[in-house]
């Protein structure tokens, strides 16, 4: 706690507002696709093109929420975008036509695409730059506390039925809102220069952060793989569906202890050589789950170990890659460079999804493997721009 009242107020506010919003989205969101298709009685394919129209709402969006941060102020997006998060999951809580199920996706996906560029760029600047990893592995923290938080208040509240589950994550959010409208400091932003399509064609001609987002973009490829891969070898090796929500304890327990003391004994390192050092941990990790399938007594113990790897690379790099995005652009472009950032990274870790959901559907042990051939891959991309000297905070500005 020492650390967390180091940082100043605007920073401690939205390290807890990462807690709240993180616990309304997992209160609601992993129950979702239950909900459309047994209580309301949905298609299959209703069912995807409603969760896939939130998901592209976001994705696709936050180039335009991290604009607006720049823009308009991050403080101002901060609060739209809780605002309309509150009213996109009082729809799903109340909405039985698909019309208004599909409103309810994009609210909530526009949502997100507004806070997450628009958080970040208000935390990177709030923070000092010497302490900005940390402030980065703090708020990695609270928002691993709320994704644990949330599915088990989720489930309580479902004993109820959903709409108590829905309507506790809208009144969440909601309170979120009016928490920030009154405490959450205004930050006035930049004088802008120029026009918001040559701030994304600045963006876009940083061949330094172009060649930092391809190389990075392997850390959200293999972070959703504990939503597909990781869940699959579980229930392989274990025999039963419940081993699933181990995987989380495990991940979540190991963030919450280590995330920060981990990022405190890396400060003094070069950026480059943790960040590799992050996917390369999370690639390797993986490995272990393809050696289970020659031989079957290290099952459970080889997905712990994938788990983990997965759990630590992350707490290794995520923080200085957060540290380093703001500082590829000038003053006042944090918002567009997080955006640009996240755009990159969710379509290509869509488009690895699907890459390694059809691998793992042919052998199990492909899923696995391609996830490990993508951590390596952007640990070895990530050490080459460090040895070029693309990636120290002095060469990036």
């Amino acid at each position: 706690m020492s650390a967390f009242r180091s940082f100043p107020l605007s920073v401690r506010l939205l390290l807890v507002n990462q807690l709240g919003v993180n616990t309304g989205f997992y209160l609601l969101v992993p129950y979702l696709a239950a909900h459309l298709a047994g209580t309301l009685g949905l298609s299959v394919a209703v069912v995807g093109i409603v969760l896939g129209v939130r998901t592209l709402s976001q994705q696709g969006l936050f180039l335009i929420g991290g604009t607006a941060a720049d823009r308009l102020g991050p403080r101002a997006v901060i609060i739209a975008g809780c605002g309309l998060r509150s009213v996109g999951f009082g729809l799903f809580a109340l909405g039985e036509s698909v019309p208004v199920l599909l409103a309810a996706a994009v609210l909530s996906g526009l949502a997100g695409a507004l806070f997450n560029p628009a958080v970040r760029a208000y935390v990177a600047v709030e923070a000092s730059e010497e302490r900005r990893a940390e402030a980065f592995a703090l708020f990695n923290v609270f928002a691993q506390a709320g994704a644990l938080l949330g599915p088990v208040l989720g489930g309580v509240l479902l004993l109820w039925d959903f709409r108590a589950a829905a309507l506790t994550a809208a009144a969440l959010f909601a309170a979120l809102t009016v928490a920030q409208a009154f405490a959450l400091p205004a930050r006035a932003p930049a004088e802008p220069v120029g026009t918001v399509l040559g701030d994304w064609r600045e963006c876009l001609a940083n061949r330094r952060f172009l060649a930092f987002t391809l190389a990075l973009t392997g850390l959200y490829a293999l972070q959703n793989q504990l939503y597909l891969v990781l869940p699959m070898e579980a229930v392989r090796v274990s025999g039963f569906q419940g081993s699933v929500a181990a995987l989380f304890v495990v991940s979540t327990a190991v963030s919450l202890v280590f995330q920060v003391r981990i990022t405190r004994a890396l400060r003094d390192r070069p950026r480059g050589r943790s960040i590799a050092l992050g996917m390369a941990v999370m690639g390797a990790g993986f490995l272990a789950p393809v050696l289970s399938y020659a031989w079957p007594a290290l099952g459970v113990p080889a997905v712990l170990v994938a788990t983990l790897g997965l759990a630590v690379g992350v707490m290794i790099a995520h923080p200085f890659v957060y540290e380093l995005i703001p500082s590829f652009g000038r003053e006042g472009l944090a918002g567009t460079y997080f955006g640009m950032f996240y755009l990159a990274s969710g379509v290509v870790a869509a488009a690895a999804n699907g890459v390694i959901g059809w691998a793992a559907g042919a052998s199990g042990a492909w899923g696995s493997a391609v996830s490990a051939a993508i951590g390596l891959a952007s640990a070895g991309a990530v050490h080459v721009l460090h040895r070029r000297g693309a990636l120290e905070k002095e060469a990036v500005r």
